[in-house]
């Protein structure tokens, strides 16, 4: 650990984990009820199971995104962290948002618009957070000893990340205004600002990891940013085909979603190649599966599953079936997920002191969590064609097809349970390492 006031990552990775773990919780009990078990309906409704599992997603991914940001941009910025203490008032206050949201979902207290539920006070708050976060790592930057690539893409990521959570709080009686204005929000993070935090993330975790030159590293960067740009604004419109938007956005949001799998392929390329490329023995091997992963897995889930169900004339039959669950599981775990835990297994060695957990649990965790997901993803593939079959092919009615699934969800729990037990082992590695030390590097590298 190079500056004290980096040992504020490990709280937000703490969060992480405890939010994650809630998040799969809710997981198993949405698909337990997908295959007929749905004693906790009286307690927990699906509905209410599902908003509070897609937004403990959002949640913790950027709380994740914060701690990562309060590691690097204090070692980038060659200084320690301006206003430290702000920074866990920032963590208590972000935690105290979500506490309040999940109690709101199960009082039924929400705003009832996908990925965007919790309720409207609660996003004043969630803008004031996250403006301190935006100060603290800005002001970090601004009086740091030199300025880097990696940690202004970093920044400008995180920035446009909560500048585009304002059409989000626009109110709006008109249903197609107010998809429209949602997916500003939620495709231009996933799809957009998303994919510059995680490049920049990636790109200085191979530094770090490979040895590699930084400049020729940040080159790469610039050619992700510049196709994350080109594909990932206008392909918005792939999600406006069938809320009565004007028809150009077939074309537009068509070929441009087309074009989205190139920054992922870049992105997949970019790892691999400069791992091979990287001078320096690897000692951290496991955080480097972690992040030459992500790029493999960002690609197939974000790049190859999305292009292969958004071109309009397949859309029209997967559009609001298990086919989006299918890519959105892999795309979100790939991308995402997977860059968050790159970073921890990264840090947790700098932060505490103790040896880097290149063993057999590490091991297991990576692989188990990663053959867990892809399996997940196939019985999501299977139930998704069979779904789409079923409605838009034979004709049945939805509830009917619905109880023709479940068949699918008991692989899908076999699945998940799978992933689980890897993402489980995880978080006792976590635990293992401890709290942080003193500003210590770590003491043995094997």
């Amino acid at each position: 650990m190079k500056f004290e006031s980096q040992r504020v990552s490990y709280w937000f990775f703490s969060v992480c984990m405890l939010l994650f773990s809630l998040q799969i919780v809710y997981g198993f009990i949405m698909a337990f009820a997908h295959i007929g078990y749905d004693n906790l309906h009286s307690i927990i409704p699906f509905n209410t199971a599902r908003a509070t599992h897609t937004n403990l997603l959002i949640m913790w991914l950027l709380c994740g995104f914060m701690g990562s940001a309060y590691y690097i941009i204090p070692d980038e910025a060659d200084r320690e962290l301006i206003f430290p203490k702000l920074a866990y008032v920032q963590l208590i206050a972000f935690l105290l948002v979500g506490v309040a949201a999940i109690i709101g979902f199960h009082l039924n207290w929400w705003e009832g618009r996908k990925f965007l539920e919790i309720p409207r006070p609660l996003d004043y708050l969630v803008v004031v957070n996250v403006l301190l976060f935006i100060f603290l790592i800005g002001g970090t930057i601004l009086k740091g000893k030199r300025f880097t690539t990696t940690s202004l893409v970093l920044f400008f990521g995180l920035l446009m990340a909560a500048l585009l959570y304002i059409p989000g709080l626009i109110d709006s009686d008109n249903q197609t205004i107010d998809s429209y204005l949602r997916w500003w929000v939620v495709h231009l993070w996933v799809e957009g600002v998303w994919e510059l935090i995680l490049g920049a993330i990636l790109c200085y975790l191979l530094i770090k990891l490979t040895g590699v030159d930084r400049e020729v590293t940040e080159k790469w960067l610039y050619v992700i940013l510049g196709f994350t740009f080109l594909s990932g604004i206008l392909g918005t419109g792939h999600h406006f085909f069938w809320i009565g938007t004007p028809k150009y956005w077939l074309m537009l949001g068509g070929i441009f979603s087309a074009f989205e799998p190139i920054a992922f392929l870049a992105m997949a390329f970019f790892a691999i190649n400069t791992a091979r490329k990287g001078g320096r023995n690897i000692d951290n091997r496991i955080a480097l599966y972690w992040s030459v992963g992500c790029s493999i897995l960002s690609f197939v889930g974000g790049g190859f599953l999305g292009f292969a169900h958004t071109l309009p004339a397949v859309n029209y039959y997967t559009h609001g079936t298990l086919v989006t669950a299918m890519h959105g599981h892999l795309a979100f775990w790939g991308a995402y997920a997977m860059i968050v835990l790159s970073v921890i297994m990264y840090t947790m060695p700098h932060l505490t002191g103790k040896k880097i957990q290149d063993n057999a649990i590490s091991y297991f965790a990576f692989w188990t969590s990663n053959i867990g997901m892809i399996s997940m993803t196939l019985a999501f593939a299977v139930a998704g064609i069979a779904q789409v079959y079923l409605e838009k092919k034979v004709g049945l009615e939805f509830l009917v097809v619905q109880k023709e699934l479940e068949i699918h969800f008991v692989g899908l729990v076999l699945a998940a349970s799978l992933f689980s037990l890897g993402i489980g082992a995880f978080v006792y590695n976590f635990i293992s390492f401890g709290k942080p030390c003193g500003n210590l590097l770590p003491r043995n590298r094997k």
